[in-house]
């Protein structure tokens, strides 16, 4: 499915690093010894560059930028790993095969699943327990929310929900639902059937009142609980953020995390775009990302990320590229 590529090796990228990191009040401290020196960051040498998907690498019509898609290309060509960091599963993949043509790697599932596109299979992947999915869908019932399940390669809802997704603020999305979703009816008993293959599990809801009303009746059950959208909450295992799915892929690599770069929009992105060498919000972001990011580009409609790999990886790409 996906097409192989030659990666290139940078030299001066030493496997040996020490980094620590130590979360105040939400805030990050972070701290790196690495031997090749300051001036490879100074000078934008970065190994990595990690997209989330929708509001960032996608349009408003749900597509990725042809510019931006050569961009990419010519960034893997030259041995820089791209990644998309995303919330989405490999199911909601499936429209982006020939974008992503030539992606080693993918932080899926906000960080539950890396993904080996070429080898077809999981690096990593952390699951929820079966009680805590039982506790998810009783407080969805509760709140009438819509639930979305996301194990490895599967995308599963409710053929009702799936049809009235205008209900939970959701529509954008209903064309790809319809398209790639497992549709099941009863999904107690699914999560009864697929034990340790759950990955996450977003409710969405009709309001952000009872979006509000499930964060508090769901913490404390050991849940990494996140909003996105206007009315989603998604819950993965604790501690289970793209952050996370980040140091696990850099470790693997033997890439500094100081020498990554990370884009984003969104809450859910607020972790990795703290944990990366280079932070970059698109000019959509929400304020709480523009304000803990390096720098702040333009909106997703506008080729921001085209603009992040012109800025910082144009020694990769050459200086012809055209923003």
């Amino acid at each position: 499915m996906w097409k192989e590529r030659k990666v290139c090796t940078i030299s001066f990228f030493l496997p040996k690093q020490d980094h620590w990191q130590i979360w105040n009040n939400g805030c990050i401290i972070r701290h790196y010894t690495a031997s090749w020196g300051d001036d490879t960051i100074k000078n934008h040498n970065y190994s990595l560059l990690s997209l989330d998907m929708d509001g960032t690498l996608l349009d408003s019509a749900k597509r990725i930028p042809c510019a931006t898609t050569a961009a990419i290309q010519q960034l893997m060509e030259q041995g820089v790993e791209v990644v998309v960091g995303t919330g989405r599963g490999l199911a909601e993949l499936a429209d982006y095969r020939d974008s992503l043509r030539g992606m080693h790697y993918g932080l899926l599932v906000s960080g539950g699943l890396i993904y080996d596109f070429y080898k077809e299979q999981p690096l990593t992947m952390h699951t929820l327990s079966v009680e805590q999915c039982q506790r998810l869908l009783e407080t969805a019932t509760e709140e009438q929310a819509m639930v979305h399940i996301l194990t490895v390669r599967a995308s599963v809802a409710r053929e009702q929900d799936i049809l009235h997704m205008e209900d939970f603020a959701m529509s954008v999305y209903q064309d790809m639902y319809e398209r790639v979703c497992d549709r099941q009816e009863d999904l107690m008993l699914y999560v009864q059937e697929h034990a340790d293959e759950i990955l996450k599990i977003n409710l969405y809801h009709r309001s952000d009142e009872s979006r509000q009303r499930s964060r508090e009746s769901l913490a404390g059950l050991g849940l990494n609980l996140v909003m996105a959208e206007s009315t989603a909450l998604e819950a993965s295992p604790q501690g289970i953020t793209k952050a996370s799915g980040l140091q696990e892929l850099c470790k693997m690599l033997q890439i500094p995390l100081a020498a990554t770069v990370a884009v984003g929009d969104a809450p859910n992105d607020l972790e990795i775009l703290q944990l990366a060498g280079l932070s970059a919000a698109m000019g959509n972001a929400a304020d709480s990302v523009k304000e803990i990011c390096d720098i702040v580009v333009s909106d997703n409609d506008h080729n921001g990320v085209l603009e992040v790999i012109n800025r910082y990886f144009r020694q990769q790409i050459g200086s012809d590229q055209q923003e």
